[in-house]
């Protein structure tokens, strides 16, 4: 029995075309002329010296640049630790079928719809002792809390609103994962007599691995990349407090105009971006499989 083999369609190449353009005149060549910023002293619009990897050395001497980037990761990491656990817990206690699960999938999205700048200018009105009710209520407990003059006030402030803003993402990841597992799982389990514990251990964390995955990298991602909120919050302060990474970066690049150091620090930092969810996800994996290879 013979077997034929279709041929290439050699024209699909051109629906691709123009997404391959955007690619590029949206990621490549922006990314090559940071590329060639890194390399070069920039004395005048005319007037450019050749540095090699002067910059990158400089950065990587930087004491601030280091200072900010553990505080970026003590942020990263807290993140995590709160927003996938208490996405899980949401996923959990909301309803599975009829119109009361529309409407709390409605109400939990709520906040994702905010844009970023105005969620800042949100908590910097709502954190305020005198006209905000968060601010307000800690005072009443005997705090003298102030987000714009206490270095941990103002970090736990933006963790906060961070948590606020973007753990109903986690809890849809979660829910959406939880809806596609089958009902025979859960009846094999009432079966079993299995407690409510086992069927979340065994059933519904395994089934949910995959979106809990995609919540970690992306949350991750995210947090590491955050800018607009603590910015407009607390302007990175008090003092170097809540200066994360890209604003580091800001400062470099818009405010001190230092355009080699801060495209080299611009590569640095999309490297370990790279780097850590790359780390991430292999352990993430390593960590399923040997879940699966113990089970069986």
């Amino acid at each position: 029995m013979s077997t034929t083999t279709k041929p290439i369609n050699q024209k699909a190449w051109w629906l691709v075309l123009p997404v391959l353009i955007c690619v590029a005149f949206s990621a490549i060549v922006p990314l090559m002329t940071v590329v060639n910023y890194s390399v070069q002293d920039i004395i005048s619009p005319e007037r450019r010296v050749f540095v090699g990897t002067e910059w990158f050395a400089s950065v990587m001497r930087d004491d601030e640049l280091h200072s900010a980037l553990y505080r970026q990761l003590g942020f990263s990491l807290a993140v995590l630790a709160v927003e996938i656990p208490l996405g899980i817990l949401l996923a959990l206690s909301m309803p599975a079928t009829g119109w009361k699960a529309s409407a709390v999938l409605v109400i939990v999205a709520l906040s994702l719809l905010i844009p970023w700048n105005v969620v800042g200018t949100i908590w910097q009105i709502y954190g305020r002792s005198d006209i905000g009710l968060l601010g307000h209520m800690i005072q009443l407990m005997g705090i003298d809390y102030s987000y714009t003059g206490n270095a941990a006030h103002a970090w736990f402030t933006v963790l906060v609103m961070d948590v606020w803003h973007w753990t109903p993402l986690v809890a849809l990841l979660c829910y959406a994962g939880l809806r596609s597992i089958p009902d025979a799982y859960y009846q094999a389990a009432r079966i079993d007599g299995a407690s409510k514990f086992a069927v979340f251990r065994y059933i519904q964390l395994p089934k949910m691995r995959g979106v809990l995955m995609i919540a970690v990298l992306l949350r991750f991602m995210d947090s590491f990349m955050i800018y607009t909120e603590p910015f407009v919050l607390t302007g990175g302060g008090p003092g170097n407090a809540t200066t994360f990474l890209s604003q580091y970066l800001t400062q470099k690049a818009v405010g001190q105009f230092d355009l080699g150091p801060a495209a080299a620090f611009s590569l640095i930092y999309f490297l370990i971006i790279l780097l850590l969810c790359f780390v991430l996800y292999n352990w993430m994996q390593r960590v399923g499989t040997q879940e699966v290879e113990g089970e069986q």
